[in-house]
Order: structure tokens, then C-alpha cells, then sequence
């Protein structure tokens, strides 16, 4: 017996007017429960609506670029309780975004899904063109631009004027691409010396340069290939963080020599628990996330954030840390890292990593970071400069350990030093303020039973 169920979108975090950017399924495939139906594409992740049961798709409710929010209708699916259906073969996972920043991720590629006809865009300079004005520098408009909310943070974040942007959809209603097209028009024609966005507590003109164009094939032979969707995503963030941000680093090591002794004798003693899936392995960045809280909770300003004049002091401790993926990093963020203990910070960092590498991550599994930690301890190199996620204050870059000579008052002794990179938003964080918490952080991992004073 055959009965049509309705598949609806479930909670998406609450996003509303989510665009469709991929269709997953047609009609008359047969779908297994949890198999996705759609791709969505917020401004800040991607993410597949679920098919809810299992069955036959008998008719597809939505097209490509059509908007959705919670409860919207996606599909009507006949569900054969005879047999279980097979699920046809699924399109490939689409890879989450990110950013070094746990926080709002803002899409400046050109979207996936097919968009009607544009109106031509003049470059800037051209009759009917006007420069390109940013928010600050804004007049009231007659009237409100059409807009989704998404598009709207979208054009705030980018410090774009929307009522200087014409829409392109439905009704004159704007789109991210038309803000884009916007920007892009703006910036390639070398319009007059644009102002800057307005940041927290400030603002200020860039007055940036056309971005040069030259023809490398005249120089040699040359191959053009595109940016990743995670490049793209993320390549706007850092460069607004780093343009706007008055970024300073403070390097320091810190003796881990005990620290590595322990981490190797746990994992050791608990090596046939963790063969069997029972117990995670202890990972020295485990260690860090504790000891960073520790910190942050001595120092209460490097927990916070820009609102403003205002700064915003934090009272919860949620961790972001990079996840290297086959599609480039992104930050997972590891909640109320105050309430846990290293064994379970190794779990949790664990599953949330694997879920990025599978391109799986919701968009709250990305969003509420207060500290971010980049470790390529892995990978090498000595020191390097982490560019802070906005609205953070500050960023832990970690290098490759090193066995080195130290002198302990008698004699040098091998002690195996870890490179530590804070770099922090000089406009909340002096260098002294800096300096006292890097070095905090090195008589913690020196030592953990500090942290319990």
C-alpha cells in the first residue's frame, strides 16, 4: 500500500528565504530516509534538507533558486511500506565553508544555481553609474530597499549602500549577486577612492588601487584554475579582518616537556581501550583548548568583543579550532570547554572534526566561537601571523614543537619547547596585556595544575 508523505525543510538554525543552489533528486527516484533532496546555501553554510522517510519521489515542489525557510514544502514522496526502496546514487556531499572565523561567513562566489537574466551592469565611471558608496557615508534613502535579511547582513558586513544597488529579481528584490556585481563593477573600474566600511568603534577610508591586470600567458605558459567554494567563502572574510583589523602578534614558546611525558602515558595506558573505539586519544591541542580557557578566565578582555564603543565581556567559553579538510579548513566550534575535561575535549574535537572532513557540518556546529586556535604542530614551521575572526579579539597560532637547549640555572637541559603565535585586536589588547597572557599560557602547559588555582 503506497501513501504520499509531504518532506519539508527542518530547522535550519533560524535562517529564513534560504535560496536552493542544488537539486539532489527528480522525480521518480527512489530515496532512502536521511538521503538529501536539496542543497541550501545560507550566508553562512551549506546544507542538505533530509529526505524524512524512505520512498519514491513523485513530485518536486521547488527549483533552483527558489528561497526557503523551516516548514516550507520540498517534495511529496509515496512511501511504500512493502519493501524497503533502494536509495539511488546520491550527488557527492557538498563541503562545508570556513573560515578561520566561526562567525557570520559571507559568500562572495558567484552562486551555483542558475539565476535569471541580470540587467547589463555598467563598470564604474560609465554614464548612470555613481561611485560606489559605502554605509557610512550613506543618506537616508525615499524608500527601503528590497532585500532579504541574509542579503542585508551580507551588504553590512561588505559596508555596501543598498539603496545604491538595484535588484535584479522579482519585484526589484536585491540579491547577494547583485551586491556582488555591485562591489565588483566598484572596484575593477577604478572608480574614485572608495571609504571604508564602518568597523566596531571606528572607521576610515582604504583608498585601494584597482587590482592589477595583466596577461601572465605572455610570460609563459600558464594554466587558469578556480578557486575552491571554501576559498572564495572564506578569501572575503580574511581579507575584511585583515584590512580592518589592527592586527599585532606576540610570539612566545612554552615548555611541554611534562605536558608531551603525560599525553604519551595516557594514551599508552589506555591503548586497547582507544584500538576498540572506547576511548578517544589524547591530542596536545586537547591540552591547549584547557589551558586557553584557563587563561581566558584570568583575562577576561581576550574573551570578548566589539559592539561599538561597547565591549562585549563573555561569560561562556566556546573554542573554535581549525580542521584541515580535503576542501580547505574550516572551524569547528567545541562549546562550554569550562565544563569539560581534556578526555572529553579529545572526543568531541574528534567527531567534529570528521564531521568537516565529510563536508557535515551545521551551521551552529560553527557559529559562537570566543577564541580561536590554529594548530599546524603537525604540519612544521616555527611562528607565523593567525589572522583573527571577526567579531573575535584574538587568535593562538601553534607550530611544530622543537627539542631545544635551556638553561635552568646550572646547566641547559633538552626541554621540548612549543612556538606559540597570539595574535590579538589592538584596539581592546595592549602589547603588555599580550605579553602577560602569553606567558600565563606557557606556565600553564608548563604545568597544569596551575590551572586549578
Amino acid at each position: 500500500m503506497a501513501e504520499l508523505k509531504e518532506a519539508r525543510v527542518p530547522d535550519i538554525g533560524g535562517h529564513d528565504d534560504v535560496p536552493v543552489i542544488e537539486l539532489l533528486v527528480k522525480p521518480g527516484d527512489t530515496v532512502a530516509k536521511d538521503q538529501g533532496l536539496v542543497t541550501l546555501e545560507s550566508d553562512k553554510a551549506t546544507m542538505e534538507v533530509p529526505a524524512p522517510f524512505s520512498g519514491v519521489i513523485r513530485e518536486l515542489k521547488v527549483k533552483l533558486g527558489d528561497t526557503l525557510s523551516e516548514g516550507a514544502l520540498v517534495a511529496l514522496i509515496e512511501v511504500i511500506e512493502a519493501a524497503a526502496p533502494a536509495p539511488t546514487p546520491a550527488m557527492a556531499p557538498v563541503p562545508a565553508p570556513v573560515v578561520p572565523n566561526p562567525m557570520p561567513v559571507i559568500d562572495t562566489s558567484e552562486s551555483a544555481a542558475p539565476v535569471p537574466a541580470r540587467a547589463p551592469v555598467a563598470e564604474p565611471g560609465q554614464p548612470g553609474i555613481p561611485p560606489m558608496r559605502f554605509e557610512a557615508d550613506a543618506v537616508l534613502p525615499e524608500k527601503v530597499p528590497y532585500a532579504s535579511p541574509a542579503v542585508r547582513l551580507f551588504a553590512r558586513e561588505l559596508g555596501v549602500d543598498l539603496a545604491q544597488v538595484s535588484g535584479s529579481e522579482r519585484g526589484g528584490r536585491i540579491s547577494k549577486e547583485d551586491v556582488q556585481k555591485y562591489v565588483k563593477a566598484a572596484l575593477a573600474g577604478g572608480a574614485a577612492p572608495v571609504a571604508a566600511a564602518t568597523v566596531a568603534g571606528g572607521g576610515g577610508g582604504l583608498n585601494l588601487l584597482p587590482w592589477p591586470k595583466v596577461d601572465f600567458s605572455k610570460f609563459g605558459p600558464v594554466e587558469s584554475k578556480p578557486l575552491s567554494r571554501i576559498q572564495k567563502i572564506s578569501g572575503a572574510n580574511l581579507a575584511r579582518n585583515w584590512a580592518m583589523i589592527p592586527h599585532v602578534t606576540q610570539h612566545d614558546e612554552a615548555d611541554i616537556t611534562a605536558l608531551e611525558e603525560l599525553r604519551v602515558a595516557i594514551n599508552a595506558e589506555n591503548a586497547k581501550a582507544i584500538a576498540a573505539g572506547k576511548a578517544g586519544k589524547l591530542t596536545m591541542l586537547a591540552f591547549l583548548i584547557k589551558a586557553c580557557v584557563a587563561a581566558l578566565q584570568k583575562f577576561p578582555t581576550f574573551n570578548a568583543s566589539l559592539d561599538g564603543d561597547n565591549l562585549v565581556l563573555k561569560q561562556y567559553f566556546h573554542i573554535g579550532f581549525a580542521a584541515d579538510t580535503p576542501n580547505g579548513l574550516v572551524v569547528p566550534v567545541l562549546r562550554d570547554a569550562d565544563q569539560k575535561g581534556v578526555a572529553q575535549i579529545a572526543k568531541e574535537m574528534g567527531e567534529l572534526a570528521a564531521l568537516a572532513r565529510d563536508g557535515k557540518l551545521k551551521p551552529e556546529q560553527m557559529q559562537g566561537g570566543c577564541f580561536t586556535i590554529s594548530s599546524l604542530g603537525g604540519i612544521g614551521g616555527t611562528k607565523f601571523t593567525p589572522i583573527i575572526n571577526a567579531p573575535e579579539v584574538a587568535i593562538l597560532g601553534v607550530s611544530k614543537s622543537e627539542i631545544k637547549p635551556v638553561w635552568d640555572g646550572k646547566a641547559f637541559q633538552p626541554k621540548l619547547m612549543l612556538p606559540l603565535s597570539l595574535s590579538y585586536d589592538h584596539r581592546v589588547i595592549d602589547g603588555a596585556a599580550a605579553a602577560r597572557f602569553t606567558t600565563y599560557l606557557g606556565q600553564l602547559l608548563a604545568d597544569l595544575r596551575r590551572a586549578m588555582l
